[in-house]
């Protein structure tokens, strides 16, 4: 009964070890590509963000970002929109697969953003 009780703990200890071991290498794996991809779409919405800002002279002229939050698009239906706030209460929204400005409070920008129709 004890040698019984041994191997199945024996049992339970390695399926937990090789276990850990393939989700730690799973998800060392899958950061490594997020973190990539992440870095690939902020460099492109910071490079259009810095475009519009310097090619329209806006509102935003101080260029000082308060926030970026990504969010759902929901108007959309699917895929998700980074909004960036600036220090004088103006936001831009930027799709994050193209990284196309798709909103914005400024009124400079409105001949940029998408036809509704």
């Amino acid at each position: 009964m004890k040698s019984f009780i041994l191997v199945l703990l024996g049992i339970i200890v390695a399926l937990l070890v090789v276990g850990g071991a393939v989700a730690y290498s799973f998800m060392s794996q899958s950061g490594v590509n997020m973190n990539e991809n992440d870095s690939n779409i902020m460099e492109n919405i910071k490079d259009k963000a810095s475009n519009v800002a310097s090619l329209e002279g806006s509102q935003s002229d101080d260029g000082n970002i308060v926030s970026e939050i990504v969010k759902a698009n929901g108007q959309n239906g699917e895929g998700y929109y980074r909004e960036v706030t600036y220090s004088d209460g103006g936001f831009r929204q930027f799709d994050v697969d193209s990284g196309e400005l798709i909103g914005s409070s400024y009124k400079s920008d409105q001949d940029k953003l998408p036809s509704l129709e």
